[in-house]
């Protein structure tokens, strides 16, 4: 985790948060500088980001909202006082509502973000200055530390060439806490194409065809708020099993960025996974990445021990080799 330290200092009124990345500084600042580099990583898994105003000059505002996963939304402000580049600038960070008005019961903060060398790369250090021990205490118990960790974890991604971070390494699962787990994989191609793959039905039935000696019986996808899909697939020939499929509702759309559904299986009151799929396109690669979060561990556990990521695996091999071709 890049994340190496966090201080709550209630005497000095600071909260200050250190992480340390592999990275040079200059490459830091230019994730921090640019929204697009910044909708990556501002924001936990699960809330990315998207910044709608970005003046980068003193004076200037920067407009922003986290969308959740079941289209909750956080919205906040920058104003720019004071920028070195490419080592410090400093922000009044506002919480706001939809209209970028200040809300009521939350004072702005004064925060900090510095950039040094290391022998490894840069450090960063970020302090948030409050005007009261109330108001420290206030942010932090709105789980600013925790959702700043899980944000921070995200940037070493973007400070790297996409493919090199991820192509040839297949699909990757990493477990962010009980119930929650990340899935990632490399897709070699653009993401307007994997977003049709992953909803346009005749695609769909190309690559996801289930376990070897299965086939795809039935996919009625959406991509409407509100509507429901189901897929279900079937044994041929000699081999053995029971049909099954799964099914859910659609719950949040972003195309061709983002999707958001539940999932279970067909004919059961659960459990319910709530599914987050996310594209992001460089270079003609698309990075997909898929949040899932359990109703509980032992949910968790007992999914992944099915097999499930070395049979998305294959399905993301095949996309590659019959879809995308």
């Amino acid at each position: 985790m890049p994340v190496t330290d966090v201080i709550t200092d209630p005497d000095n009124l600071t909260l200050t948060i250190i992480a340390d990345f592999a990275a040079p500084v200059e490459r830091v600042w230019d994730a921090y500088a640019d929204p697009r580099q910044l909708e990556r990583f501002w924001g936990p898994p699960g809330w990315p980001a998207t910044f709608t105003a970005f003046d980068h000059t003193v004076g200037g505002i920067a407009q922003y909202h986290l969308t959740g996963p079941r289209g909750e939304r956080s919205s906040g402000r920058w104003e720019f006082t004071r920028i070195e580049e490419p080592t410090v600038f400093e922000v009044l960070d506002s919480f706001v509502d939809d209209a970028g008005e200040p809300i009521d019961g939350f004072s702005a903060m004064r925060m900090t973000i510095a950039l040094t060398p290391t022998a490894e790369g840069t450090r960063m250090t970020g302090t948030s200055h409050f005007d009261s021990v109330e108001a420290l205490e206030q942010v932090v118990s709105m789980g600013v530390i925790e959702g700043t960790k899980m944000a921070m974890s995200q940037l070493d991604v973007v400070l790297q060439d996409l493919r090199d971070y991820a192509q040839g390494k297949g699909t990757r699962l990493e477990l962010l806490d009980d119930t929650h787990v990340r899935i990632t994989r490399l897709i070699d191609g653009p993401r307007e194409l994997v977003w049709r793959a992953h909803h346009d039905p005749e695609l769909v039935k190309q690559w996801m065809t289930g376990p070897d000696g299965w086939v795809m019986t039935e996919n009625t996808d959406s991509t409407v708020v509100g509507e429901t899909y189901r897929t279900s697939w079937a044994p041929v020939g000699d081999t053995e099993g029971q049909p099954f499929g799964f099914e859910g509702e659609v719950i949040l759309i972003d195309a061709p960025r983002r999707a958001v559904t539940t999932e279970r299986m067909q004919g059961t009151e659960g459990p319910t996974t709530l599914n987050d799929l996310n594209l992001y396109e460089e270079d003609g690669a698309t990075l997909v990445t898929l949040l899932v979060e359990y109703p509980d561990q032992e949910t968790r556990d007992t999914i992944l021990a099915t097999g499930m990521v070395d049979g998305m695996e294959a399905s993301y091999a095949r996309m590659e080799s019959v879809v995308l071709v």
